[in-house]
């Protein structure tokens, strides 16, 4: 159990978050973490709000939400105008790009199946997975959506 109400150093922050401490800079750097005051010494300061900001960070990005995604999100959360309606559009747009990723990793999922089925597993060097690996435009490509790229 952490104590509340009190300030951390982005080494206690990334403990308490999950976020490592390079992903926390990286996030400050490019304006979805504010940069918090420093001490005396020079050390970053976060207090609990950030530390909650960071936590919705990550499960956002656990939820596979994009970094473009999420600073909406927070702009909308930021300006304490928002509708639970926007959040939901949001949500929606994320479900769907979710969607076609499943069809993708589906798609991915035949052609590497097929590869293997075609590999005796014997000792020989002649193996059809590399080989398949090496063809250009051959029967096993796989035409991703331009979605998915």
């Amino acid at each position: 159990m952490r104590p509340r109400g009190q300030e951390y150093t982005i080494g206690v922050l990334s403990q308490y978050s999950g976020v490592n401490i390079e992903t926390i800079r990286y996030y400050e750097k490019i304006g979805i973490m504010p940069s918090p005051p420093r001490s005396n010494g020079g050390y970053r300061l976060y207090r609990d709000s950030q530390l909650r900001r960071l936590s919705f960070i990550r499960r956002s990005r656990q939820l596979g939400f994009s970094l473009k995604d999420i600073r909406r999100l927070l702009g909308i959360v930021d300006d304490k105008s928002y509708t639970c309606a926007q959040v939901q559009q949001v949500a929606l747009e994320q479900l769907d790009t979710i969607r076609r990723k499943i069809i993708d990793l589906q798609k991915l999922e035949t052609v590497l199946n097929d590869m293997a089925a075609d590999c005796s597993g014997g000792l020989v060097p002649d193996c059809p997975v590399i080989d398949s690996l090496f063809e250009q435009n051959g029967d096993n490509d796989l035409i991703l959506t331009k979605e998915a790229k």
